[in-house]
């Protein structure tokens, strides 16, 4: 009877360590994820951006101090154009005209990782900055997020005076992409990256300006990532490096569509003229990859398509 109680109890003690070794074990933690970064060009490329609006007190809706429907409804707008989507004004049926795949999101997180909007109001009549003018390190005195994770768009509070001369401004990105080898545009090491658009023209309006439909975003973002003027610098031979956009030698404005070099009609609709924001309809194949140059090899831009801002 002894000998079957000692048995016993040596097998609760190893049932028991068994036991105690499994529940007392420490189950490593999963690997962190790292977002999987998308292919632009087959992936549908989604990118952050943050709307700084300048104003100088006045109520929302008022003046600069833009409402969230205007400002909601030019990145619709801005969407429509890159995504050529059917039923819209950035829609065309020309053959060398993309769905650039590229969609922009107001931030969902700000910098100090806080639920956001995308909106951020700032009053500029309680701020003392230095005056460095009309660019992108006089605005970012105002509001900076970083350009690794967010687009900077500043809405500008100009005078009523400049509808119609003061439209938009863009950094461009420095890479070597023909065109772009000299950093033309591009901001310094210590230099604000982003976007100024005049608020007067910053989304829909019923202004007396050929710029009343929101394309000026269109426009500058696509310099922001890396496209050129159609015109270039005025040369037949090198224009904007885009075989698929008639070249053309001097600037476009208006809603006609002239003959260019060679005697090639223009392509009038293309967003990288000044041409009316009401005949405006079309990226190309041709600019369209160097947009995705721009996404893949700029380190900056690349970031934006994992940015903690989209979650």
């Amino acid at each position: 009877m002894k000998t079957k109680s000692i048995s016993f109890l040596l097998s609760l003690l190893i049932i028991l360590a068994f036991a105690c070794s499994k529940d007392d074990s420490i189950t490593p933690p999963p690997p962190e994820e790292i977002p999987e970064e998308p292919v632009p060009g087959i992936d549908v490329v989604q990118l952050p951006v943050v709307v700084h609006v300048i104003h100088n007190g006045e109520e929302i809706g008022v003046g600069p101090n833009l409402s969230n429907e205007r400002i909601l409804r030019q990145i619709e707008i801005m969407n429509e154009d890159f995504r050529k989507k059917e039923g819209t004004r950035g829609y065309n049926d020309h053959p060398d005209g993309a769905d650039t795949k590229i969609e922009f999101v107001l931030a969902k997180s700000n910098p100090e990782s806080m639920p956001t909007n995308g909106i951020n109001r700032i009053d500029a009549s309680l701020i003392d900055v230095e005056n460095l003018g009309y660019n992108h390190n006089y605005y970012a005195q105002y509001a900076y997020w970083p350009s690794n994770h967010y687009i900077n768009i500043w809405t500008t509070p100009l005078p009523e005076e400049t509808e119609c001369l003061v439209a938009g401004l863009a950094t461009t990105p420095y890479v070597d992409l023909p065109g772009l080898q000299l950093g033309e545009g591009a901001p310094g090491p210590n230099d604000a990256e982003g976007i100024l658009i005049n608020w007067i023209h910053f989304g829909e309006s019923d202004i007396n300006c050929h710029a009343r439909y929101g394309r000026t975003l269109t426009h500058e973002m696509g310099h922001y990532f890396g496209l050129l003027h159609t015109w270039g610098r005025r040369d037949c031979e090198f224009n904007d490096y885009c075989d698929d956009t008639p070249a053309v030698d001097q600037f476009v404005f208006g809603d006609f569509a002239f003959m260019g070099c060679q005697g090639e009609r223009i392509m009038i609709g293309n967003y990288m003229n000044w041409s009316d924001d009401d005949v405006m309809n079309i990226f190309t194949y041709d600019q369209t990859d160097r947009m995705y140059y721009v996404l893949n090899n700029h380190k900056g831009r690349n970031n934006l398509m994992t940015s903690p801002a989209l979650k």
